[in-house]
């Protein structure tokens, strides 16, 4: 389709009320008092949430430039909420409100780029104070209560999160997972377990009990499938030179690489194993974050500029 070009004042204008738009239907929800916002749904029931990223994504406009004024707006959500998992409304209020001045002032005839490296120094001198205002939250009590706020008020949550934090730590890793039952359950697990199996029989080691055990593996995580066998050869160097086994969670795989991973088992040449990753889509990535956060590695992804 043939693209609209727009300039100065109409390109302002027109991106402003796309972000002021989704910014007013998620700044309602900010504040211990905030509203919730009912979120109609293509298929089941509505949902009612008051977080902001969630509002955010479902907001779709029709005018062209609205539409990229809106999913700016959203990419500020998103990001707020990867880095840090909260504020994604504060985050959306404090955008809508620096576009508006910033927009008078260049109306006014500031100049952009000075408007830009001035904001950036505001926001490095306010994060700076912010810091040193900050207060840790050390006890189970204060993190029950902060777990309570983010589960907008339900106190049985904010303690079974309390709870998790008190058993795993700091550097722990909590999932949250819808469950089947009422209730909320609590399950402590040694390590990380999830659903999926080896790719192939013969990456088991033990024959009888058809398990794989890798004693202090190498771990390739990648959000991708490896079919391939060119991609693999440097790894397979380097770890063949180690003598030491080699894990693979991928999105699959297959071909090449796949005949390559077990001729060499069954040659006895080094051991492997290979598994599917788990869940799909947004969760499988979170899944991968989740088992590259535990072994102190990092998911080998397009997104994040890494391939194999």
């Amino acid at each position: 389709m043939p693209k609209l070009i727009a300039f100065d004042e109409e390109a302002r204008r027109g991106l402003e009320r796309g972000m002021n738009t989704l910014a007013d239907a998620v700044k309602v929800t900010l504040g211990p008092k905030g509203r919730n916002v009912v979120l109609e749904k293509k298929w089941g029931a509505p949902t009612i949430t008051n977080d902001g990223v969630s509002i955010a994504k479902e907001i779709e406009l029709e005018d062209p430039y609205e539409k990229i004024g809106a999913e700016l707006v959203k990419e500020v959500a998103k990001k707020t909420d990867d880095v840090a998992g909260d504020g994604t409304t504060t985050a959306t209020v404090l955008a809508q409100a620096m576009v508006r001045e910033g927009l008078r002032n260049v109306a006014a005839g500031a100049n952009p780029m000075g408007l830009k490296r001035g904001i950036e120094a505001a926001v490095a001198a306010v994060s700076e104070k912010l810091l040193g205002m900050a207060t840790d939250i050390e006890t189970r009590e204060q993190i029950a209560a902060t777990a309570t706020i983010s589960a907008g008020g339900d106190t049985t949550v904010g303690d079974a999160i309390a709870e998790a934090m008190d058993k795993v730590g700091k550097e722990g890793v909590i999932t949250v997972e819808e469950s089947n039952t009422f209730g909320i359950d609590l399950e402590l697990t040694e390590g990380m377990r999830f659903d999926k199996g080896y790719i192939s029989a013969y990456f088991a080691t033990d024959m009888e009990r058809m398990e794989a055990v890798l004693e202090d593996p190498y771990i390739l995580i990648a959000n991708q499938k490896v079919s391939n066998v060119k991609d693999l050869l440097p790894i397979l160097e380097k770890v063949m030179q180690s003598g030491k086994p080699l894990l693979i969670i991928a999105e699959d795989t297959d071909g090449e690489a796949l005949s390559t991973l077990v001729v060499n088992k069954i040659r006895g040449t080094f051991k492997s194993v290979a598994v599917k990753a788990p869940g799909f889509g947004d969760r499988r990535k979170a899944m991968l974050q989740d088992i590259a956060i535990l072994t102190g590695g990092q998911v080998i992804s397009e997104e994040v500029g890494l391939k194999l």
